[in-house]
Parts: structure tokens; sequence; C-alpha cells
């Protein structure tokens, strides 16, 4: 599990890198401009209320991590977000997640309503093996409760304590309306897991 393992051992399994690739790393970062890349002005671990960002897998509410949200703001209704598990140089890419307006979500079918999650409030191995898993933000509730253990750690790291700005941001308001396909398991129960079919290839491409 990430969150017991150190961070030199979060390396996915690899010779280490070479003086000449270091060197043709340094040159290709000279000549390119990465410009999707510069493009994420923010680094935002979020504090609201008792939570931060932790998720949890959407089939397995019991599989939670810390993550590290690197945000590249599209327009005032859309972010984009590449989500890291931690905030070392080691931190591996762990998610892409799309965050949009409530205007955005609302014109959504019902269908894909439930596959978001809400921002109301706001492991993994060492390779990411396996079909990709939908993950959700913690709720207050159940299994959506982050593990005392995570929020320990984290304080202990960054010397910061959830109970005080709890204490702090007791008079934050709650959302007075969330639409309840956003977080479909709290109503529901239920969550969602992404699985392979073997199929025939199209050969032939349809016309037109």
């Amino acid at each position: 599990m990430a969150s017991t393992t150190k961070s030199h051992e979060q390396v996915p399994p690899g010779e280490p890198m070479l003086m000449g690739q270091h060197m043709l790393d340094k040159g290709a970062q000279m000549l390119q401009s990465l410009k999707p890349i510069k493009q994420m002005n923010q680094h935002v671990c979020i504090f609201i209320g008792s939570l931060t960002t932790f998720v949890m897998y959407n089939h397995n509410m019991s599989r939670q991590i810390e993550t590290h949200y690197y945000v590249t703001r599209v327009n005032q209704d859309f972010l984009q977000c590449a989500v890291y598990d931690s905030d070392e140089s080691t931190g591996r890419l762990i998610r892409v997640e799309y965050i949009e307006s409530d205007r955005i979500f609302e014109s959504l079918p019902q269908e894909e309503q439930k596959l978001w999650h809400s921002h109301g409030h706001e492991v993994c191995d060492k390779l990411p093996i396996g079909p990709p898993s939908l993950m959700m933000s913690p709720q207050a509730v159940d299994l959506g409760i982050v593990k005392i253990g995570l929020v320990k750690k984290r304080d202990d790291k960054y010397n910061i304590s959830t109970d005080a700005m709890k204490t702090v941001r007791a008079d934050l308001p709650e959302p007075t309306q969330l639409n309840p396909r956003a977080d479909y398991w709290v109503e529901h129960g239920k969550g969602s897991v992404i699985d392979f079919d073997d199929v025939e290839m199209k050969k032939i491409p349809p016309f037109p």
C-alpha cells in the first residue's frame, strides 16, 4: 500500500537512470516548449471542513490514498488535473481528473452523472496495473470517512492539525444542494467497475 511504504520504495521497478540519459533529458527540456505542462499553475491539496484531497476507489472504499492535484484551468467552468500520490519528486501519476461547474454537470445525461463525484467538501501498487478504476471524494458517511491513519500521516508530514482546521473552518457553509447522482454510492450503495472484453477487431472502417 502506498500509504505505508517509504517514498524510495514507491519507484516502479527498473534500472537507475544513466548519466547519458539525464543529459539527453536536459537537452530535450531546453529545446522543447512543453506548453501543456506549463499551463499547470496550481498545486492543490484542499482542506475544507474535515476532509482533504484523499480519494477512495469507487468499488472498494477501504482503499484510500492521499492525492496531489496539479491543475490547468481551461476556462471558468472547466479544470483538468494530473493527480499524483505524493508531492515528492518520486510521486506517481495515478489518475487524470476533470473538474466542471454545476452548470456543465447539470447538462450531462443522467447515466454520465453517476460517474462523477462532487467536490462539495473537499492502494496503488508500484505499477498502475489492471483495468482503470473510478475514484471518488470522501464523504462524511459510513465507508466514505477517511481513515484516521491517513490523516495523521499527512498531518505529521506537513506539521498541521486537521482538528484545528475543523474548528477554524466550522463556519464554512455546506452546499445547499447537490445533484444526488453526483455521489451515486451515497444514495444507492452501488459503485462502478471498469472491465475489458475481448472483441473482434474491425478491419474495415465503417463508411462514411
